[in-house]
């Protein structure tokens, strides 16, 4: 029988550890994560944030400890289900990850591809998340004819177009000006409101100040802080 927490958190960390040969990235991480919450995961850089989210999508494996995902053991899952776990998840990265050589129609629409989506479908869905990312107008442009706020709406889009529960952003607002960061994080902040779980990985206090929510701080791979706070708090917890 499943406890109360477990069934409130969509993922579970206990006593994770994660070393790169004899670099320890992640020390001792356990912590909570509910469903539908807005997280952000700061620290320096070097202190564990990405590592910390590929181990969610088990883009590495932990060294030591269990993680769950919506109740999943990922300790226990074959290597054939392991894209049916990342179905679970939007990713969103810094660097855009976008194909040059695919115009932005094909960027997102080959997330829906591989899940075996429908052409019908996978038309329709594609033209209304870009709708609703202000690019439908680039839909036939390809990634280098864009500015780096317009790519990043792009990966956005790419992220959410096969309505995942989770949405993982490394430093999505690092290489963007004010006014298309603001746009990025409105972005996420639609998506959390339709009921997904969003996790920031960010180093920008500026950033969180504006949002709040649940602060998960790491120091040389170590979690030092998890807390629950509002638009303005102390610089302290950093």
């Amino acid at each position: 029988m499943m406890d109360a927490a477990e069934k409130s958190s969509i993922i579970r960390m206990f006593h994770v550890h994660y070393n790169y040969g004899p670099k320890k990235a992640l020390i001792d991480i356990t912590l909570d994560i509910a469903k539908n919450e807005f997280v952000f995961i700061s620290g320096p850089s070097g202190a564990g944030k990405t590592t910390l989210l590929k181990l969610l999508y088990l883009g590495e494996v932990v060294s030591e400890g269990q993680i769950l995902i919506d109740g999943i053991n990922l300790a226990r899952m074959s290597r054939k289900r392991i894209p049916l776990l990342r179905r679970k998840f939007g990713i969103i990265f810094q660097d855009y990850k976008l194909i040059p050589t695919k115009s932005v129609f094909d960027n997102v629409s080959l997330v829906l591809e591989a899940a075996g989506t429908r052409k019908r479908i996978i038309n329709k869905k594609v033209r209304s998340v870009l709708r609703l990312v202000g690019m439908e107008d680039r839909i036939n442009s390809y990634p280098p004819s864009l500015s780096g706020g317009e790519q990043q709406r792009i990966a956005v889009a790419r992220a959410i177009v096969g309505d995942p529960q989770i949405i993982l952003a490394d430093e999505p607002t690092g290489s963007l000006d004010d006014e298309s960061a603001e746009i990025i994080l409105d972005l996420l902040r639609g998506v959390h409101i339709r009921g997904a779980t969003v996790i920031i990985a960010t180093h920008d206090k500026a950033l969180m100040r504006r949002t709040g929510g649940h602060i998960l701080h790491l120091q040389q791979g170590r979690l030092e802080t998890s807390v629950y706070l509002e638009k303005q708090y102390d610089d302290a917890i950093f």
